[in-house]
C-alpha cells in the first residue's frame, strides 16, 4: 500500500475510539467542540458516519494521554493546534513535555535536559513512540477508502473462522 493510500484510508468513530483508547462519548464530545475533527469526512447529519485520519487517531490518543496527565483542556487545545500545523515528518521526532500548566515541545534530547533541568518538566509524551502504537492498532482493524472497506490483518477468531470455510 503506498504512503498516499495510507494517508487516504479512513476510520470509523468506533475504530478510532478502539485504536486511541478513548470512549465514543468522547470522541463525539471532542468533534462536536472542535477539539479534534475527522479530516476524511464529517458528520452531515442523522445517520452519518465520520471517518478519522491516521493523524487524527495520533492526535486522539495525545489527548488522551494529556488529560490523562491533568493538562488542562485549553493547553489540550493549544498543543492541538500545533500538532495539526506540523508536518508528518516533524511528528515523529517531536516529544511533548507538560509541567501539567504548559506543554512545551522538544525535538531533540538536549531541549529535553535542559527543560528538565530549569524544573519545568514532569512528564513527557514520545510522538513518535505514539505514532507506532497507533500503527499497530490500526493495522488490524478496519478502514475504507472511497467507501471500500479496507481490512486489518483480520486476526480475529470469526475472520479466521470465515477463511477456514471459504466464506
Amino acid at each position: 500500500m503506498s504512503e498516499q493510500e495510507r494517508i487516504d484510508i479512513g476510520y470509523r468513530g468506533a475504530t478510532a475510539c478502539a485504536a486511541a483508547g478513548i470512549s465514543y462519548r468522547q470522541l463525539d464530545y471532542w468533534a462536536r467542540t472542535g477539539l479534534v475533527e475527522p479530516s476524511i469526512r464529517t458528520a452531515m447529519g442523522s445517520g452519518t458516519q465520520r471517518l478519522y485520519g491516521f493523524r487524527d487517531i495520533l492526535v486522539l490518543k495525545i489527548v488522551k494521554r494529556l488529560l490523562d496527565a491533568g493538562v488542562s483542556l485549553q493547553n489540550i487545545r493549544t498543543a492541538v493546534d500545533y500538532l495539526r500545523n506540523r508536518g508528518v515528518t516533524e511528528l515523529e521526532r517531536i516529544t511533548l513535555m507538560s509541567d501539567g500548566a504548559s506543554i512545551y515541545e522538544c525535538s531533540s534530547p538536549d531541549e529535553i535536559i535542559d527543560l528538565l533541568q530549569g524544573g519545568q518538566g514532569v512528564f513527557g509524551i514520545a510522538v513518535g513512540k505514539v505514532w507506532s502504537e497507533v500503527e499497530g492498532s490500526l493495522a488490524t482493524l478496519q478502514g475504507e477508502i472511497d467507501g471500500q472497506i479496507i481490512s486489518g490483518e483480520s486476526n480475529d477468531e470469526l475472520s479466521q473462522r470465515r477463511k477456514r470455510k471459504g466464506a
